[in-house]
């Protein structure tokens, strides 16, 4: 079996410190790491998505977490093919974005240096062992197709040596008619898929379809099950209290997972006060794990 590891989607939301979770004296940035890493082996870090991270901050990570302790780190949004804010790059890069405007995919050169500075400020993390995967969350744009898995391809090139995880928000690549050739194209490409947990009810609504596709590797994110997933605000949205009954649904797919994965990651989305704290706790207990 391989190590099952539950936490959530970020450990510095807003609305997650506001809550009173974390104790007093514990709430600076320093005091909130140290204690989340007292509660869960694993912690997604979104902020990378919005913008680029840093050295420092990745050795401060590191130092604050202990041995075995993993980072998920989400792709940055021009790597995925999301809108990017020019504000995101640094100064001498902004004008290459500019650029890019009204034409169809970004300059090639301009994602190959981004990516070396990404990749760069995010050396400290695998260098200590702690980097679990870079997570490419892909728009629900992206639609299943050559073009489309054309795109996966340079994605992964310029990923060539990291651990990789996709996921995608468009349910065609797990609809019965794509999930062979799915499933295939991750395992060519030594690349985790993220199975996912939300709503059901919705035409945008991804499927939970379970499949190892790395050995290293499997990972599970939970959405939480707001059916104002497509148009709702982010707290609308992510706005779920999951229960013993919906958790237990996964608990089996998890260990299967664990079966086919060195490590399994299990992580919460459902970022609305402590909900995925609390969430994660339960997860940990139905698995044995607490």
């Amino acid at each position: 079996m391989g190590k099952i590891r539950v936490g959530t989607c970020s450990w510095t939301d807003k609305a997650l410190v506001s809550s009173g979770w974390y104790p007093t004296g514990r709430r600076d940035a320093e005091g909130r790491l140290r204690h989340y890493a007292t509660q869960f082996p694993v912690a997604e870090v979104d902020s990378t998505y919005y913008g680029l991270p840093s050295t420092r901050n990745s050795l401060l990570w590191a130092d604050r977490t202990p041995e075995g302790f993993r980072f998920d780190v989400k792709a940055f949004s021009l790597f995925t093919g999301h809108p990017t804010r020019p504000e995101a790059l640094p100064a001498e890069l902004r004008p290459a974005l500019a650029r890019q405007r009204g034409r169809a995919g970004t300059d090639p050169g301009l994602l190959d240096d981004v990516w070396a500075r990404y990749s760069a400020a995010l050396e400290p993390l695998r260098a200590s062992g702690r980097l679990g995967t870079l997570v490419f969350q892909f728009p629900h744009r992206l639609a299943p197709g050559r073009p489309a898995v054309e795109f996966l391809r340079r994605c992964r090139e310029r990923a060539a040596g990291w651990p990789m995880a996709v996921e995608f928000r468009h349910p065609g690549w797990w609809h019965e008619e794509h999930v062979d050739a799915t499933t295939a194209l991750l395992t060519e490409l030594d690349t985790a898929a993220v199975a996912v947990d939300m709503v059901q009810t919705l035409p945008a609504s991804v499927p939970p379809v379970v499949r190892v596709t790395t050995p290293e590797l499997a990972l599970v994110r939970f959405h939480g099950r707001n059916s104002a997933w497509g148009t709702g605000t982010k707290e609308e949205r992510f706005r779920h209290s999951y229960t013993p009954e919906e958790l237990s649904e996964w608990t089996p797919r998890v260990r299967e997972m664990a079966e086919q994965a060195r490590e399994v990651h299990v992580l919460f989305n459902n970022c609305c006060g402590d909900a995925a704290v609390r969430a994660a706790q339960s997860m940990q207990h139905l698995l044995g794990l607490s």
